[in-house]
């Protein structure tokens, strides 16, 4: 019998017809799992204590103002953390140019341009960071310009922050919802309180670099502190 063709051209054999039908007939949880299309994935990461070092400790050591060494792993409510923030930049007279300048001599953490080159040859990954596109530049590009989702500052013409405005009230937890919604499973990973709303969105999410304090408050995220494992973790889940 000769075989039929597609609008294409071209040619329908007997054992794409079969599967053509399968897939009209019947719903996608009794089609055969060798017959389905996998679903494409996305793994969001956050930036600061997960592949760069904290940029706000780091400023705070050059510096010498303990107070800036206050994180969102201390403080969870982020309008809290940067009023203060601000407060103390103003009070010492320090200006968006000194925290670049720290910035400039920031390097990735150890192992983790590797860990990224690696997730990013098998998946999408997007950063989810609540920094500011002031500070990630320089860092962006050492890890070869992956993709991030950041904020920004307002800043006066003789370089004093004057405010910061975010790009979306959590917009970590509102992106992963919005990948989801385009139909890909999504993994997340990150170190903070501000990380667990876009872990628990995820369809697998997992701590790095986390303090023992917030593992214990967020028992249901796997926590890691080694790049291989978390990759293992994250291609069995992928």
């Amino acid at each position: 019998m000769p075989s039929r063709a597609s609008p294409h051209g071209l040619p329908l054999t007997a054992p794409f017809l079969k599967i053509a039908a399968l897939l009209r007939q019947r719903p996608v949880h009794d089609i055969p799992t060798h017959l389905r299309m996998k679903q494409q994935t996305i793994v969001t990461l956050d930036l600061e204590g997960v592949l760069v070092p904290e940029i706000w400790i780091a400023f705070a050591e050059k510096t010498g103002i303990p107070e800036l060494r206050r994180t969102t792993r201390e403080e969870p409510d982020y309008d809290v953390l940067m009023k203060g923030r601000l407060k103390i930049l103003d009070e010492h007279g320090l200006k968006l140019p000194d925290i670049q300048q720290v910035i400039g001599t920031l390097s990735p953490l150890e192992g983790a341009k590797a860990f990224l080159d690696e997730l990013r040859s098998i998946t999408q990954v997007i950063i989810l960071s609540d920094t500011f596109a002031e500070f990630a530049q320089p860092l962006m590009r050492q890890l070869a310009w992956p993709t991030i989702f950041c904020h920004q500052l307002e800043v006066a013409a003789d370089g004093r922050i004057v405010n910061y405005r975010l790009r979306q009230s959590n917009q970590k937890q509102k992106a992963v919802a919005s990948f989801k919604a385009l139909n890909y499973r999504v993994l997340a990973a990150g170190d903070s309180f501000n990380d667990t709303t876009m872990l628990g969105e995820a369809d697998a999410g997992f701590f790095f670099h986390a303090p023992a304090s917030i593992q214990a408050q967020f028992p249901q995220f796997k926590a890691f502190d080694d790049y291989g494992e978390l990759l293992t973790a994250m291609r069995a889940a992928l």
